[in-house]
């Protein structure tokens, strides 16, 4: 009676085991009907299924493929501009100097990424075999995060609000927008005949609270009838050819109906501490209406004209 307990304790053990046994032949089974499809992984080899998938249960997750690495740079670590931390407008290009003339641009390029918070389409422009410069097709994406890898050299800053100022030749105003919003518009007398302010996008560049303007340095003596020296305050660089918003009181009844000046964005002493105080570098200044032709792309800042 003994062993017959025992017999009867195993069998029951066995059906339990065979129960599992059939249950997992049921999943396998569902396994091998995908297998039966499966190549070996190599001749002679096992075949290897794939997972099913089951109903009510989601498939293998995709998992991103990783982005390559830029190729081996053919340059020392060169600056770059805008440097890390910094908060730029949207006009602003990315600038990398380097430290030696690359004779492989193409080589170069490949070496440096730019990546963003954000899908930004752009491409690279060179000024010279010492400088190359990357801006995206349209003004950046306000508060974007952007990250430039060149070699030996890192930058990650970002881009702010959309300021954008246009000066229109027709109606002698400027008028400013933030995020697409208008927030200022003031009267301004532009570049008179034979100096008429050029077309075109403008980045802001150096701000002066204060300094000279000097007609000697772009050529013409102080001391000729177009010659000058003046002091200006508030003054903001638009362009390399000297070119700036600033301060002129002595021309206010001018301003919003007479062009009185040599190129410059002649304001009022209030509005430009306003535009000195609210602008940054990379915002965007765009001339329109005048009779200047359109600003040299190679100016330096006339990156949108190119």
């Amino acid at each position: 009676m003994g062993k017959s307990g025992i017999g009867s304790s195993r069998n029951k053990h066995w059906s339990s085991r065979v129960a599992v046994a059939l249950t997992g032949a049921v999943v396998s089974g569902t396994a091998l009907v995908g297998a039966a499809q499966a190549a070996p992984l190599f001749p002679g080899g096992p075949e290897i299924p794939s997972l099913p998938t089951l109903p009510g249960l989601p498939g293998a997750p995709q998992l991103p493929l990783p982005e390559p690495a830029p190729a081996p740079a053919n340059f020392s670590a060169p600056s770059l501009n805008p440097g890390a931390g910094e908060v730029v407008g949207v006009a602003q290009p990315v600038i990398i100097r380097f430290n030696e003339a690359i004779g492989d641009r193409a080589a170069a390029e490949k070496a440096i990424k730019v990546t963003t918070s954000q899908p930004v389409e752009g491409g690279f422009y060179w000024i010279n075999d010492s400088q190359v410069r990357w801006k995206p097709t349209e003004f950046w994406p306000a508060n974007t995060e952007v990250t430039v890898d060149a070699g030996d050299a890192h930058s990650t800053f970002t881009i702010g609000d959309a300021f954008v100022a246009t000066a229109d030749d027709n109606t002698k105003q400027i008028t400013v927008t933030r995020n697409g919003e208008v927030v200022k518009t003031m009267p301004t007398s532009m570049g008179k005949v034979d100096h008429e302010t050029p077309n075109g996008t403008y980045i802001i560049g150096d701000k002066f609270r204060d300094m000279y303007m000097d007609s000697s340095t772009y050529g013409v003596p102080v001391d000729s009838a177009e010659g000058y020296r003046t002091y200006v305050e508030y003054a903001t660089r638009m362009s390399y050819s000297g070119i700036f918003v600033h301060a002129a009181p002595w021309s206010v009844n001018a301003q919003g109906n007479t062009n009185v000046s040599h190129g410059c964005l002649n304001v009022s002493t209030e509005d430009a501490k306003w535009f000195y105080e609210n602008s940054k570098k990379g915002d965007a200044v765009v001339v329109q209406n005048t009779a200047g032709g359109v600003l040299n792309g190679s100016d330096g800042l006339g990156d949108w004209n190119r």
